[in-house]
């Protein structure tokens, strides 16, 4: 026996259309005993105030509730990300993982997934956030079977933020926040995280960190990193998708980094080495075999892409994680041939600053 990874990704009509999923689990297309994992964009408006994320996420539970005993239903990760800007088609995207009888191979999709405790807020955006996620990735790759880091392909967690009232909450206790501004804790939130991320990987030193190099040293990051921050959890979810031994199916993934918002080049590389080679859009024979497409979006601190100034930094009407991800959003679609994608804003620690990592997941059992 096997574990076999199945990932369907399914378009919804607003965050409460769950009707699909719940189609396919009654049909029984998947088997919600399965389901590791829910990845979503909203179409809210990713800040502080975007409660698409928790109105999903909710709804996604009751509906798991009811085809799961309770705490399998809330062992589930279930990572929500506001933001459908541009062309960005709202959708979820389910993990699924079933024991059956076939050969492993080589290279097959692996997930693992762990939560961290709920987390004191006066560590959020501080070291002690790097290092409960740190432990907790860890614990997820060993849910997958991954032990060598370089296995892992992409890291996705779901991590809080604060409103006034946790800081109240933990200023009351005598304590105080990395910040007292909501908006910049989703930024520390995410950067502390994804440092948490680099370190379980070793892709940075634990050594060489400390409350000072987060959020500030943008030399400091993860390739394979991707956070989410919302105001629907206290905890930490972790979701890890790589290879391991013991898998088997049709599923690949590959992970790549764009430099900058517009270098979709190593995504057509990562794209090839899974099969679906081309020198332009993704042909229609070829797309469909790419199950999914995973992004970190990010405006970077300079205020220039490739020498030409950029207004997503200066404009006080509209975050510029709203901006970045609309915009590289339109850059992958136009690569893959489709915006239904999974492409998440600020990338604070994760790629390059102004860049991000991407993941593609294909199937290499479909005919081309």
């Amino acid at each position: 026996m096997t574990r076999r990874a199945y990932v369907h990704r399914l378009s919804t009509r607003g965050p409460d259309d769950i009707a699909a999923l719940e189609a396919m689990i009654e049909a029984g297309q998947i088997d919600a005993r399965g389901i590791v994992a829910i990845l979503g964009k909203t179409e809210g408006n990713g800040c502080v105030n975007d409660f698409t994320r928790g109105f999903a996420s909710s709804t996604l539970k009751a509906m798991l509730g009811r085809h799961l005993p309770k705490a399998d239903a809330e062992a589930v990760c279930i990572v929500m990300s506001g933001g459908t800007e541009g062309g960005l088609s709202p959708h979820i995207t389910i993990f699924e993982s079933r024991q059956v009888d076939a050969a492993p191979e080589p290279g097959a999709l692996a997930i693992g997934r762990a939560r961290t405790p709920d987390m004191p807020f006066e560590h959020l955006g501080r070291i002690e956030q790097v290092d409960l996620v740190a432990a907790s990735v860890r614990a997820a790759m060993q849910d997958a079977g991954i032990i060598d880091p370089a296995a892992v392909h992409f890291a996705q967690i779901k991590c809080p933020l604060l409103t006034l009232e946790r800081v109240a909450q933990v200023e009351g206790r005598g304590l105080g926040t990395a910040t007292r501004e909501p908006l910049k804790s989703m930024s520390l939130s995410r950067a502390a995280s994804s440092l948490g991320i680099a370190v379980a990987l070793g892709e940075v030193d634990r050594a060489q960190l400390s409350n000072d190099s987060i959020a500030k040293d943008w030399s400091l990051y993860s390739s394979r990193a991707s956070a989410s921050a919302g105001v629907e959890l206290i905890d930490h979810e972790i979701v890890i998708l790589g290879e391991a031994p013991g898998w088997s199916g049709p599923l690949r993934i590959a992970h790549t980094v764009m430099n900058d918002q517009i270098d979709v080049d190593p995504v057509r590389e990562a794209l090839a080495g899974l099969g679906l080679a081309g020198g332009g859009q993704l042909a229609r024979e070829k797309r469909r075999r790419l199950v999914a497409l995973l992004a970190k979006a990010d405006a970077g601190v300079s205020g220039q892409l490739r020498g030409h100034r950029h207004t997503m930094l200066d404009d006080s009407d509209i975050a510029s994680t709203r901006h970045a991800r609309g915009f590289v959003a339109g850059a992958l679609a136009g690569v893959v041939g489709h915006a239904e994608l999974y492409v998440s804003g600020g990338a604070e620690h994760q790629g390059p600053d102004g860049g991000g990592p991407v993941a593609v997941i294909v199937d290499a059992g479909a005919s081309a």
